[in-house]
């Protein structure tokens, strides 16, 4: 909810070609209270000034030379930032009311205006205006936690189905490849067994640090559930990038490290799928690398496996369509 002090410190714009009016108008609203306010005589500022500051409220004269209020207006709606247009109208002309309201104005007041209306509209626009605010900032946030796994703050299923989307767009438009990689952690089970959920939970936390640390800036890495990891590799040139990085990423999941007081130790498989080699859906891609981590898990772990075209359920050394890479070795490919 919104309460009188959020009102008092919202920030408010009064805008008229005369610098008396503009000072009048500012004294008015400090004595009732309101400590950000901000004037100007120049209109062709005012969408400037909105941009910077994100204003609450703007006090704006419809007659002005030069640029209008009514151009204000629609030079502040161009930029398409806030579908709420924060304008209480002030104007000497009673035909301009209506016009005002109807180019976007959320209320207006008539010159010579009386200061209790004026106080009382005021008031009102910004409570309002506050609570618009308030209800876009929890929308947005849930949103957010709607694309966000909760206990790692990364990507979850959803969002990264149109992250892979995306990078496999940009690939097919510029000849690239793009990586996948379906990470699992070997032990998992073992850990929520001997040490509770509550570890468990630290370890994935842990696990994705070590992922976004070892990881570039335009890949992304996604939480799908439990203990799964999804790793996409835009902008690949070459497929020996994802070698290294499927190799740094076994290694720095395989680091033991203590939480509440227990040395932990897991390792990580891999299942790794290309664009275009292997598929050029998502789903198809992260179910090739599902099987590849598979068949990595079935025949060793703590490595990553690379699918091939047709890859099936078997080892590595049953299908020349895969090649598995152990930890201990995977430097000389």
């Amino acid at each position: 909810m919104v309460n009188s002090e959020d009102i008092l410190k919202a920030r408010v714009l009064v805008v008229d070609d005369s610098h008396d009016n503009v000072e009048v108008l500012s004294m008015l609203l400090n004595a009732m209270g309101y400590v950000n306010v901000d004037g100007t005589t120049d209109s062709a500022a005012v969408c400037g000034l909105h941009l910077q500051n994100d204003f609450d409220l703007i006090l704006l004269d419809m007659q002005m030379p030069g640029v209008s209020g009514f151009q204000v207006m629609e030079e502040i709606k161009s930029h398409g930032n806030d579908a709420y247009l924060p304008v209480l109208a002030i104007t000497g002309n009673s035909d301009l009311k209506i016009r005002a309201l109807e180019a976007g104005a959320r209320d207006f007041i008539a010159k010579p205006f009386d200061s209790l209306e004026l106080e009382k509209r005021i008031h009102n626009m910004l409570e309002v205006r506050l609570l618009y605010k308030q209800v876009t900032a929890h929308s947005k946030a849930q949103e957010a936690l709607a694309l966000q796994d909760v206990l790692t703050g990364l990507p979850n299923r959803r969002l990264l189905k149109d992250r892979l989307d995306t990078a496999i767009k940009h690939a097919s438009r510029n000849s690239l490849a793009v990586g996948v990689l379906y990470l699992d952690l070997d032990g998992f089970k073992q850990v929520n067994d001997s040490f509770g959920h509550d570890c468990g939970d630290k370890l994935l936390k842990i696990v994705a640090d070590r992922l976004l640390s070892t990881s570039r800036e335009e890949d992304t890495i996604a939480r799908i559930g439990g203990d799964e990891f999804v790793i996409v590799l835009a902008k690949i040139r070459q497929a020996s990038d994802v070698h290294r990085l499927a190799s740094e990423l076994v290694r720095a999941v395989s680091e033991p490290c203590i939480i509440d007081g227990h040395l932990i130790k897991v390792t990580a498989s891999i299942g790794v799928s290309f664009y275009p080699h292997n598929a050029r859906e998502a789903d198809d891609l992260v179910n090739y690398a599902d099987k590849a981590l598979y068949e990595a898990k079935r025949c060793g772990k703590n490595q990553y496996l690379v699918a091939g075209p047709d890859c099936g359920e078997a080892c590595a050394d049953d299908a020349p369509g895969m090649t598995a890479v152990s930890a201990n070795w995977i430097s000389r490919i």
